[in-house]
């Protein structure tokens, strides 16, 4: 993990710099629908826009799958299908499987019947309300299944346990976050660069 972190942010960074010479070269013969990021306008936007370039709901995405991942793991969930000579974590694996079911009949039908919900205006799944926070829906419901078979199981014995779990999923998961803003950086450098980009 720490090697491929190092080696895709280097790449990025890389990537970077390559463009930032693309892009002057291109202006400098002139070429058409291309801005330099180093022009005077293309530094303004490499300092000014930074924080705009980071706002995306991927961010979001990846933080709560991130502590998703955390309770998913240290709620034991991952390895539940492992034979066990206790009982506690096939009892535990049953309740969190019928509460899995119930999860699920809710979305059904919140997003099947007719003038659902969760569906679009013009009742289409996608997109629509549904579609937009499938991802959060995921996460919450990891984290709630975890969480049950945890305290189930008392690999969780309260709150705070189910919390620090949260959180060890992020600090396990943030080299990520590092991918994530070199990635963004780049994506937003290029978007700059070629204008037409945006509207892909």
């Amino acid at each position: 993990m720490k090697k491929f972190v190092a080696r895709a942010a280097l790449l990025l960074v890389v990537a970077l710099l390559i463009l930032v010479l693309l892009s002057w070269l291109l202006t400098a013969t002139m070429t058409d629908g291309v801005r330099s990021l180093l022009s005077a306008e293309g530094i303004r936007f490499f300092f000014g826009s930074f924080t705009d370039m980071m706002l995306h709901p991927l961010l979001v995405w990846l933080l709560l799958l991130m502590m998703a991942y955390g309770s998913f793991r240290g709620s034991g969930l991952s390895t539940a299908f492992r034979r066990s000579d206790s009982h506690r974590p096939v009892v535990a694996l049953r309740i969190t499987a019928l509460l899995l079911f119930a999860m699920a009949g809710v979305i059904v039908l919140l997003v099947a019947l007719p003038h659902a919900v969760l569906l679009s205006a013009t009742g289409r799944l996608w997109p629509s309300p549904f579609s937009r926070a499938l991802v959060p829906v995921i996460a919450f419901a990891i984290v709630i299944l975890s969480a049950v078979y945890g305290l189930l199981t008392r690999r969780f014995l309260s709150l705070a346990d189910i919390l620090q779990a949260m959180t060890q999923g992020i600090a396990k998961l943030a080299p990520l976050l590092l991918l994530y803003i070199l990635g963004m950086q780049l994506y937003g450098a290029a978007c700059f660069v070629f204008p037409y980009m945006e509207t892909i």
